[in-house]
């Protein structure tokens, strides 16, 4: 029993070490990469960036990054649920449950002004940006 835990207690640190380290990165936080300049200044074209899963809200000004047509976007709301928005000359509220995203280079930034539905629900947000 002792000869196995000499044999084992090599590894078994490592091990653990590496297991904790997927578990934070798959359950806590989110390593991202920024590929467009629509968050610029903000966050620059060909950064690295940091979500945390785990959140208690999100208000207006937060970072976030979220699934959108099968891809993770990182943006910034500009609207939540209960707030009005404008869009194409008309008036929208925010749905329950959503919000209303922007980048912050609107000239370079393809966002909810555009989108045929341009609310992101709850459920796509993956993580906010830890700044």
């Amino acid at each position: 029993m002792r000869n196995l835990l000499k044999k084992t207690g090599k590894w078994i640190f490592p091990a653990i070490a590496m297991l904790l380290t997927f578990i934070l990165l798959k359950c806590v936080f989110l390593i991202g990469y920024v590929p467009s300049e629509s968050m610029e200044p903000t966050l620059e074209r060909g950064s690295y960036i940091i979500g945390c899963r785990i959140y208690s809200s999100l208000e207006t000004g937060d970072i976030i990054i979220f699934r959108h047509d099968g891809k993770l976007l990182v943006k910034r709301i500009a609207a939540v649920e209960g707030d009005t928005v404008e869009k194409s000359g008309s008036s929208m509220t925010v749905p329950e449950g959503c919000y209303y995203v922007l980048g912050d280079n609107a000239d370079s930034s393809y966002d909810s002004r555009y989108w045929l539905d341009p609310f992101v629900d709850g459920a796509d947000v993956v993580a906010k940006l830890i700044s």
